[in-house]
C-alpha cells in the first residue's frame, strides 16, 4: 500500500511527536508499505497563525498527487486531520491542548481575549467534524481518548507505541540519584522535583537531563534554594549515557501536567525502575500503580520527597517495584507490529522505503 503520514512540525525542536512520526515511518515500511512524511511547519500563536494553519490543512485533498493515489492516510496532529481523504485514519497525538483542557489556565489561551475565544469554538467545532470524516479515530493514550470523548463527544481507541530501542533498557545496579528526563518546560514540572530536594533527608541526589525554555529559569530556582549541590542540570545527553542514568537510578521521577502519553514512565519501566508521578500527570497514571509500580503522589514538594525518602530508606521495596513495573510492561504487548496491524489490517507490497 502507498500510505502518507500527516503531520506538522515546529522547526529545531524535537520531541515525543517527532519519534513518534518515525518510529510509525519505520514501522510501516518495515511491513513492506509505501510510505511518505507530509509535513509544514506549525506556530502555536498568535491565533491568526493557528487559523491560517488550519485553512490550509482544510484545504488538501490527499486522494491523488503526481505519483499518483494514496491508498491511506494516517493523520496524526492538529490540525493535519483536517485533510481530506477516502481513506483517512486518525491515530491522535493530541489536540490543540490551549483551547481544551488547558484553556483558562497559565498553559492555555485566555477566554477573555475575543482571538483567543474565537480560536476556541472554531477548532473545538471543526475538530468534531473532521474525526466524524475519519474512517477510524485512534489515539495514543486513554488519556487523550477521554479528552476526545468529553470535549467532542467522540469514540476513539487507545493504541499504544513502544519507546525508541526499547529493547536496550535494562536494569542496574541502585545508586542514590533520582533520574528526571524530559524537555525543560513549564507543563513538564521540573520544579516540583526541585523544590521537594529541599525536603528529601536521605543522601539521595537529582539528574535532570534535557533542554528546553525552561533551562536557565530551573537552574536559577536550584541555585536560589541552594541545591546546586544536590541536583545535576546534565543538559542534552546521547541515548547511551541516557539509559545507564536510567538503569542505575532509584527511580525516575516524571510529573508533567496531564501528559498525553509519555515515553519516560516506559523507559523506566524497562529499565525495572519505580516511577514517581503526580495525580493529575495523565498519561503515566495509566501505566504507574501507587506503591506497586512507583508513586502516584500529590503534584506537591513534600509528597514527592516522602516518595523519595521512602525508596531509599527501603530500597528492597524500590527494587521489587522497579521488577513490577518491567513486568508490567511486558504483559502489556506493547509492540509496532501491533500499530501496524491495527493501523493497515497487516497487508502491504514491496516498495521503497522514503523515510527521511
Amino acid at each position: 500500500m502507498r500510505i502518507a503520514i500527516a503531520t506538522t512540525q515546529v522547526p529545531f525542536i524535537h520531541g515525543g511527536a517527532e519519534v513518534m512520526t518515525k518510529g510509525l515511518c519505520d514501522a510501516l515500511a518495515l511491513a513492506g508499505h509505501d510510505v511518505e512524511i507530509v509535513t509544514i511547519p506549525f506556530r502555536f500563536s498568535p491565533p491568526s497563525q493557528v487559523f491560517a494553519n488550519m485553512d490550509y490543512w482544510q484545504s488538501q485533498n490527499f486522494d491523488g498527487f503526481d505519483c499518483g493515489a494514496i491508498d491511506e492516510v494516517i493523520a496524526l496532529t492538529f490540525p493535519a486531520y483536517y485533510l481530506n481523504h477516502k481513506n483517512k485514519i486518525i491515530w491522535l497525538m493530541h489536540q490543540h491542548r490551549s483551547v481544551y483542557e488547558l484553556y483558562d489556565t497559565p498553559y492555555g489561551e485566555a477566554s477573555g481575549n475575543p482571538e483567543s475565544a474565537l480560536l476556541h469554538d472554531k477548532v473545538r467545532s471543526l475538530d468534531t467534524s473532521s474525526m466524524s470524516s475519519a474512517k477510524a479515530v485512534y489515539t495514543i493514550s486513554k488519556t487523550v481518548s477521554n479528552r476526545l470523548n468529553a470535549f467532542n463527544g467522540v469514540s476513539s481507541v487507545p493504541l499504544y507505541q513502544p519507546p525508541p530501542h526499547a529493547n536496550k533498557f535494562m536494569p542496574g545496579e541502585i545508586y542514590p540519584y533520582i533520574f528526571c528526563p524530559s524537555r525543560l518546560e513549564a507543563l513538564k514540572r521540573q520544579d516540583l522535583l526541585i523544590r521537594a530536594m529541599q525536603l528529601v533527608k536521605e543522601p539521595v541526589f537529582a539528574v535532570i537531563a534535557g533542554q528546553g525554555g525552561m533551562q536557565q529559569a530551573y537552574v536559577d530556582l536550584a541555585n536560589s534554594l541552594g541545591l546546586s549541590h544536590r541536583i545535576k542540570f546534565v543538559g542534552r545527553i546521547d541515548d547511551v549515557a541516557m539509559r545507564r542514568y536510567y538503569s542505575n537510578s532509584l527511580a525516575v521521577f516524571f510529573g508533567p501536567y496531564a501528559e498525553d502519553y509519555g515515553f519516560v514512565t516506559l523507559e523506566a519501566m524497562l529499565s525495572a525502575k519505580p516511577v514517581i508521578t503526580c495525580t493529575d500527570s495523565g498519561g503515566p497514571t495509566e501505566f504507574i500503580s501507587d506503591g506497586e509500580t512507583g508513586y502516584v503522589v500529590s503534584p506537591e514538594p513534600s509528597a514527592i520527597a516522602n516518595a523519595i525518602n521512602s525508596g531509599w530508606l527501603d530500597r528492597g521495596m524500590s527494587l521489587e517495584m522497579g521488577n513490577n513495573a518491567r513486568a508490567h510492561y511486558q504483559a502489556l504487548g506493547i509492540s509496532w507490529g501491533n500499530v501496524v496491524d491495527t493501523l493497515i489490517g497487516g497487508g502491504g507490497h514491496e516498495y521503497s522505503n522514503r523515510c527521511p
